[in-house]
């Protein structure tokens, strides 16, 4: 039985793609190349170039290739963007996925493992953040993921479409194979490592009065390999039967801006200039994750948590890729 997994050009779903094959899976992509890479899809999975909302293709592929389950990753992912373009957001990352869902449904496939995020959780009433949280997000990109989350919750109890959700921390690293070639670029790490090797001339540091011991912003970094053994582990949970499930994604352990400079360049050996700016609205002082669930129902154990591993494996695939995909 084959897994189709939408967004699987992108920087998580690459590196899933990649996991899964190498595990055995057979591997159908689905991808719009919006925001995905051709050049990043595994030569070894079947790709379709199309939308997540694309009714007949999503049956015809289910169809033609024997699809058992989803793993849904296909969303735009940019908060400020979110609050500008609000109704792409909604359309992209709720319609489509409605239709999807349907399409699995009519074609027989009831197992989905959602790419959800701690987005949901709005701004944090607690630290480290459970799944028991109060979800109340404070943009249009949060919304339009717990709309799929609320939307799961109802196809499983009206049609048995059993799912997991994975809320997702920081997302960083790479494997050797494939890394973060977004453009804009918004993630620190990638941001520092480019500071780092003159590709831009210095990183923004938004907010320095946090009340945090630095007085920057912090957050909870996962390595990519590590969310997409998370997946997988999802996956085989569903396939056995387990129950529908929220489960946070995260280390644990939360690291500053000036932290994350630090183990840049102690990585890299370089100086990595930044400058200060204000805060950005809506930015949380500290985002991090109680992962618990994720290890009792999953058995699930990051192995790759250390800072400097994470971001030495950015900044290998960086040096390895510098035009990212295009060279």
């Amino acid at each position: 039985m084959a897994v189709l997994v939408t967004g699987g050009a992108g920087y998580i779903g690459s590196a899933f793609v990649e996991q899964l094959l190498a595990a055995g899976g057979d591997v159908v992509v689905l991808d719009d190349l919006s925001r995905g890479h051709r050049g990043a899809v595994d030569p070894d999975a079947t790709f379709y170039e199309g939308r997540t909302g694309d009714r007949a293709l999503v049956a015809r592929i289910a169809r033609e290739h024997g699809v058992d389950a989803c793993v849904h990753f296909a969303a735009l992912a940019y908060v400020g963007e979110s609050v500008t373009e609000p109704a792409r957001y909604y359309d992209n990352n709720f319609t489509q996925a409605q239709v999807l869902c349907e399409a699995l449904l009519e074609a027989g496939v009831k197992r989905i493992v959602f790419s959800s995020t701690c987005a949901t959780y709005g701004v944090p009433q607690e630290i480290p953040i459970p799944e028991t949280h109060p979800q109340q997000p404070i943009n249009p990109y949060g919304w339009s993921k717990l709309f799929v989350e609320r939307m799961l919750e109802d196809f499983d109890r009206a049609y048995g479409l059993g799912f997991v959700a994975l809320r997702y921390f920081n997302a960083a690293g790479a494997t050797a194979r494939r890394g973060e070639d977004h453009d804009p670029e918004t993630h620190l790490i990638p941001l520092a490592l480019a500071a780092a090797a003159g590709r831009r001339p210095r990183l923004a540091v938004f907010g320095t009065d946090y009340p945090t011991p630095d007085g920057t912003a912090i957050r909870d970094y996962i390595h990519i390999e590590d969310l997409g053994e998370a997946h997988l582990l999802a996956l085989r949970h569903l396939r056995e039967g387990g129950d529908s499930e929220y489960l946070n994604l995260g280390n644990g352990t939360g690291y500053s801006v000036l932290e994350v400079i630090e183990a840049t360049r102690k990585v890299t050996g370089l100086d990595v200039p930044f400058e200060n700016a204000p805060r950005r609205e809506g930015d949380p002082a500290r985002l991090v994750g109680d992962a618990r669930r994720a290890r009792e129902i999953l058995g699930w154990e990051p192995k790759r948590p250390a800072l400097e591993d994470i971001i030495r494996s950015a900044w290998e695939w960086q040096n390895a890729h510098p035009r990212g995909y295009e060279g």
